[in-house]
């Protein structure tokens, strides 16, 4: 998770006791006085390890080695289960932000991994640029990435801003979101990792996928769904004719 979530997430700590207290300060002049860590910029994995005890410690000793190639240090399994559960918790922090005005949102996509950090940095860029230019004063933007595979990864990225005085609040977002959908592909993102396409993301798949690509869907769609009862209009359109014609 980069420096913003990290430090949202910090944020979330149960308040502790006066030992807690001092144990925490200590540690904090270790990492930032000692090892040199600047909390501004510091960014956070959390590893989960599985398999049998003599599997996980193999792989427990290579990802410590290469972290420690480049500077990582060992936050210690507290820290990796609270980074693990504040997966859980983030729809319910978006829940309860309604109320104190903040709407919030995530949306993904899929990246190689030689374009995965200009990605991240362009579309964060972008998308603060987007909230001021349309008079954002308290916003919200932070990504993680999430899986990852031999050729790339898939990243998350997390968007809220205070609607206190905006008429359309939902409109505001999901205009801000297409913006960023725009710098994803202009990144090498894909359209979507896993929350598939629908009705909001549909108006990319001309320039994401093949006219071959998109007539085969059709031809597939009427074979098994010739009355045009699932998902009706969300991707291919209302009918497999106008959806032709439109190529």
């Amino acid at each position: 998770m980069d420096n913003e979530q990290f430090k949202f997430g910090h944020s979330l700590r149960a308040e502790a006791n006066v030992l807690q207290r001092l144990k925490d300060g200590a540690k904090s002049l270790y990492l930032t006085v000692y090892k040199g860590f600047d909390l501004n910029q510091i960014c956070v994995a959390t590893l989960l390890f599985e398999g049998r005890e003599d599997e996980v410690e193999i792989q427990e000793r290579r990802i410590y080695n290469i972290a420690k190639q480049f500077g990582g240090l060992k936050a210690g399994e507290k820290n990796g289960e609270r980074g693990y559960i504040l997966t859980f918790v983030i729809a319910y922090i978006r829940d309860i932000g309604l109320d104190l005005y903040q709407v919030a949102e995530s949306f993904e996509t899929s990246v190689p991994w030689s374009h995965t950090y200009t990605l991240c940095e362009n579309v964060k860029t972008r998308v603060a640029h987007e909230c001021r230019a349309r008079g954002l004063k308290y916003f919200f933007i932070t990504c993680r990435v999430t899986q990852t595979y031999d050729v790339g990864s898939c990243v998350y990225f997390y968007f809220a801003f205070n609607y206190s005085g905006v008429t359309d609040p939902v409109r505001l977002f999901e205009e801000i979101e297409a913006v960023a959908r725009d710098e994803i592909i202009a990144n090498k993102g894909s359209i979507s990792h896993h929350h598939g396409v629908g009705k909001i993301r549909k108006r990319w798949i001309p320039n994401t996928i093949s006219e071959t690509a998109w007539v085969a869907l059709l031809d597939l769609k009427k074979a098994i769904d010739p009355e045009n009862i699932f998902a009706s209009g969300n991707i291919l359109g209302c009918d497999e004719s106008s959806a032709k014609a439109k190529l």
